[in-house]
């Protein structure tokens, strides 16, 4: 009995200090360290107004639905897409009647709303959902065809509105990795700042 004792000492000992460890001091320097280096990262990349207030991430999509709006990729995200709570992909395969009636719809709102003829190439990313459903960005040519929409509906001229295209395209990661995409969010709130 006495070592069994000693032996379940040990063990309890050992627990509250892996505790303590595991649960208390690393999580404490692990913040301490992303707060001090990475302030922006560690706190979830937001986007603040200038009056203070927090618009959303920008690395989480938002819908915006509105004609003088860039549309975000579609999102399979929850019930009504964008959901950061149930990100993911609608898990539909290649065969899949749903998924190419979906893709199908999507495409003729696309053409719709950008005033595109009915036989017009569409970007892949305008009309499918990205693997979480919550991807912050559109590509290139898919800003590209919504430029005159947003700059007819906001009385701007399309240059004007194709620099800040630019100015809101993230690089591809390391330069290399991936391609160009442009952050809607971000994009949409600068168009709202323009007088």
């Amino acid at each position: 009995m006495k070592e069994f004792l000693s032996q379940l000492r040990g063990a309890v000992m050992a627990t509250v200090v892996l505790a303590v460890v595991c649960c208390g001091i690393y999580p404490l320097v692990v913040d301490a360290l992303g707060q001090a280096l990475f302030a922006d990262k560690a706190n979830g990349s937001l986007i603040v107004d200038s009056k203070g207030v927090i618009r959303g991430s920008k690395l989480i999509g938002q819908n915006f639905t509105g004609a003088k709006y860039f549309h975000p990729r579609p999102s399979a995200a929850g019930n009504n897409g964008y959901d950061p709570t149930s990100s993911g992909g609608s898990n539909l395969g290649p065969t899949s009647k749903k998924l190419a009636d979906g893709i199908a719809q999507n495409i003729a709102d696309y053409r719709s709303q950008n005033g595109l003829a009915t036989n017009a190439p569409v970007p892949a990313d305008a009309v499918t959902a990205s693997g979480s459903g919550l991807d912050p960005h559109i590509s290139l040519q898919n800003a590209g065809l919504q430029a005159p929409r947003v700059a007819r509906e906001r009385g701007m001229k399309e240059d004007d509105v194709r620099a800040l295209i630019a100015r809101y395209t993230d690089p591809p990661d390391l330069g290399f990795l991936g391609d160009a995409g442009v952050n809607v969010l971000r994009l949409n709130l600068a168009l709202d700042g323009v007088k």
